[in-house]
Formats: C-alpha cells, structure tokens, sequence
C-alpha cells in the first residue's frame, strides 16, 4: 500500500494524548463543583489514552514525517474518528450517557462542532461532563485550523482549506513564509476570540462556567448548550448581541483576520465572499424580521429582530444556538433558515456547510452557462477577486456540490426507515452533513436526536465527520483505489 505506518501510527498516538489531556480541564471543574462520581472514570479515562498513547509513540520509530496523499488522507480520517470515540468514553463510564451510539453521536457533534444533541435535558448532567461536552466544540473548531495548515499542505495542496485549490483567495501560503508561523496567528486569533467573548458575557451577568460554555460553542461555531432552552435561557438582549457578533465573526476566514491586522480593514473589506457573506446574512436577518411582523406573532419589533438576527447569524455560521422555537415561525421563514444551512459561513472559517465561496462560484457559473447559450461565440471566464477560476477549479466545486447532494439524498433513505416525516429525514441529514445542529421536524429547535435509532445515529455520526471533512476526505479512504498504490 506504500503507507507510512510507522509515521502515522505515531500520530495517532500524539492524538490519543493530546485528547486525554484536554480531558483534564474538566476534570478541574468536577473537583470545584465537588462531582464525585466522576473523579475516578474521567481519570481512568485520561490514563488509559495517555497509555495507549505513549505505547503507539514509543512503540514507532521517530523519523521525518514527510507524508504522502494517501498517508495525509488516511491520518486525518482516523484521528477524526478516533477523536470522536475517546471523546465519547467520558459519557459512557460516567453513566452520563449510557449507551455508546447515543455518546458517539454527540462526541462526533462536539468534535465537528455540530451542536446536535440527544439529550432533552442536558442541565440534569454533571458539570464536569457538560464542560466536557461543550469543550470538544472548542478543540473541534482548532482542529479545523489544524487540518487547514498541517494536514492540507502535506497532501501536497496548498491554499484555502475549504476551496483546497478550487478557487482564489487569501491562501495559506501567501500568509507567512512557514506553516508553522501561520499556525501561530491563527491560534492567537482564535484565543483572542474565545477571550474577548468570555470577558464580555462575564460583563453581561453570565457566571464564568456559562461564559466559558456559551464561548466554547460560538466561537467554535458548535452550539451545544447546558440549557435545554439554549441561549433562550438568558433573558438579556446584550448576552445575545454578543453572542451572534462572535458566531459572525468565527463564520469569517479566519486568514482576513491576520491580513487586515498586517494590511489594514480593507483586506477583509474588499474581499468578495466576505461582503458577499455579510449580504446573505443582513438580506435574511431584515427579511425573517419582515415576516414576523407581518404574521403578527411578535408585539415588539425589538424582540422580533432580536431573535432574527441571533437566528440567521447561528444558522448561516452553523452554530446552531436557539433563542427562539423558528418553527413556529411562518413557513417562508423555515425555507429560508433550511437553504443558509445549505450556504454556512465562509472558507477557512469554524462554520460548516457548503461554504459562501462555493456558492458564489457556482451561481457564476450557473451565470455564464446562460450567457453562453445567448451568444455561443463569446468565451467569457468565470472570475473571483480578479482571478480566473480554471476549468478544473470549477470541476472539482461542481462535483463537490453534487456529492453533497447526493448525500443528503442518500441519508434521507436511511433515515425514512425510521418512519419519520419528509421533513425530519432531509432536514435531519441536512443539519447535520452541513455541521449546523438543530434542524425541523422531530429534530428541531426544541425537540432531540435521542428519538433516533442507533442506526440513524451511527449514520448521523457518519455524515457529521464527512461534512467537517468536507467529504472526499474521508471517503477517498474508503475507495479500492485509495489501498491500491498500482492505480
């Protein structure tokens, strides 16, 4: 197979550690809030990852890691997975969430910073579990960056993780001269985040746990609450601004960030899937807004605005945090949460779905087919930021945009067997594949995924990794050419 084993066995098992020990910051909060219950399970945990991985590590001779496609291919799929199961051992031997499909799901909608949850009261669970459940968000959303600047690259493709080459941007080579000092920004904008938003919710009257949990899911772009109500259990109209600026703001590539600080407002400005993604999100917010004071179920326009731009903002960033029941709302204003679960937040941002800067190629396209058809002698060339977009770069967007749908497709079969509505079964695969949370139906806004049998779940699961991965990543590894070296 002309695998590096030895290399990426090793990686696993830098990951099994690095996971056990993020372990350790809730086991701290189950100390503080006295949680004796789950002392001795957390630690066994955390000993027995940090074993097995100490055992991979020594176990593999070091040498240069100096990987291949199918090597890259193959370390991200596992560590991904791997990730998901270990971080659902916690739930399993603390008897937080007993049985194993039900903890893998909602690992797998941590770590891929999903927010889908099976859990109708999750307040009822201990603090240190919810710390946990909520923390995976955070590492998830590092993840993300870990896959954009040290995976990617050494798969021999350079540039924007999401488009991955497939359209022009501010790529990660052009950033910094080394990975590694790309890197660095990039976790410096994501802790400025997370403590820039925690000291502002903690200004707001939030406690620092629920600043910390609330930060986590947002600027992560997960959305996993420790209220059954979500953000709706914080009756301030200052702890939701803030709370939909920052799941804006995690929805940007994360790259525009360290170009406007070196360059100025304008590169973030002047970038097209930026402005393109600020209009997707005030065109909607002001419609969704329209409609409900129209239908007459708000008697405040404060309130109705509110929870519109709190709604669009964690839809669109795929966050997936409730202030309010939307599927109450009147039905326009369903389709069009449905088709932002669709679009997501920008390339190289924490957010999931397709992503701004797909769609934008793919009206331009839809664009020029049109022309063409008009005046079939004219050749006009599909541009984004000045750039040419290749033939081969329009290929591999339009066949990632029909994979896409043909999972949501195939998912929903799956799902049907279920005997759930129409609704539930697209909406649930949609929500999920596209890394958003909640969806309508039987999975909405006030309703669970724990109604789901353990097939569904395992599928769900599957789909969640696939939608972080952005599909062909993870299921290259599962192609008879992928093990064939000679093909």
């Amino acid at each position: 197979m002309n695998l590096s084993l030895s290399s990426i066995l090793r990686i696993v098992g830098i990951t099994l550690i690095v996971i056990a020990m993020a372990m350790i910051p809730s086991l701290i909060v189950s100390f503080i809030y006295d949680d004796s219950a789950i002392y001795i399970p957390f630690l066994m945990t955390m000993l027995a990852a940090c074993a097995a991985g100490f055992l991979l590590v020594k176990s593999c001779h070091r040498e240069t890691l100096n990987l291949k496609i199918r090597d890259g291919f193959l370390i991200v799929s596992l560590c991904w997975f791997i990730s998901a199961a270990l971080g659902a051992v916690p739930f399993v031997v603390t008897d937080s969430i007993p049985h194993f499909a039900d903890a893998f799901f909602e690992s797998c909608s941590g770590f891929t910073t999903t927010g889908a949850t099976v859990l109708a009261k999750p307040e009822l669970l201990p603090k240190g579990i919810l710390f946990w459940r909520s923390f995976t968000h955070w590492i998830g959303g590092m993840g993300i960056l870990i896959f954009a600047i040290a995976l990617m690259p050494s798969l021999g493709i350079s540039g924007q993780n999401i488009a991955v080459s497939e359209a022009p941007g501010p790529s990660l080579d052009k950033i910094t001269p080394k990975m590694s000092d790309t890197a660095k920004s990039l976790y410096t904008i994501y802790l400025l985040f997370t403590i820039a938003e925690t000291i502002m919710l903690m200004a707001g009257g939030m406690s620092l746990y629920d600043s910390l949990i609330t930060t986590f899911g947002s600027v992560g772009t997960g959305g996993l609450s420790n209220y059954s109500d979500s953000m709706g259990h914080f009756d301030s109209t200052y702890l939701r601004m803030v709370v939909t600026g920052f799941m804006f703001l995690c929805g940007v590539n994360f790259n525009l960030y360290y170009l406007s600080a070196k360059h100025g407002i304008k590169v973030l400005l002047k970038d097209s899937e930026f402005r393109v993604y600020f209009l997707i999100f005030a065109i909607s917010s002001l419609f969704i807004f329209a409609m409900l004071m129209i239908s007459g179920q708000y008697e405040s326009s404060g309130s109705a605005l509110s929870d519109s731009v709190f709604q669009v903002s964690s839809i669109l960033t795929t966050t997936g945090f409730i202030t309010a029941d939307y599927e109450t709302w009147p039905i326009v204003c369903q389709v069009v949460l449905l088709f932002l679960m669709f679009v997501g937040g920008c390339s190289s941002s924490t957010g999931g779905g397709l992503k701004v800067i797909r769609i934008m190629v793919l009206f331009k396209l839809i664009k020029r087919g049109i022309s063409t058809r008009l005046h079939p002698n004219v050749v006009e060339s599909v541009k984004l930021d000045g750039e040419n977009i290749t033939n081969d770069t329009a290929s591999a967007i339009v066949s990632h945009a029909f994979l896409y749908v043909i999972m949501v497709f195939v998912g929903a079969f799956i799902i049907s067997f279920e005997n759930a509505d129409l609704i539930t079964c697209f909406s649930s695969v949609i929500t999920c594949i596209g890394n958003v949370g909640p969806g309508l139906g039987a999975v909405g806004p006030v309703d669970n995924f724990g109604v789901l049998s353990d097939l569904s779940l395992y599928t769900l699961s599957v789909y969640m990794l696939a939608g972080r991965l952005e599909l062909y990543t993870l299921f290259i590894v599962l192609t008879p050419r992928f093990w064939n070296p000679n093909r």
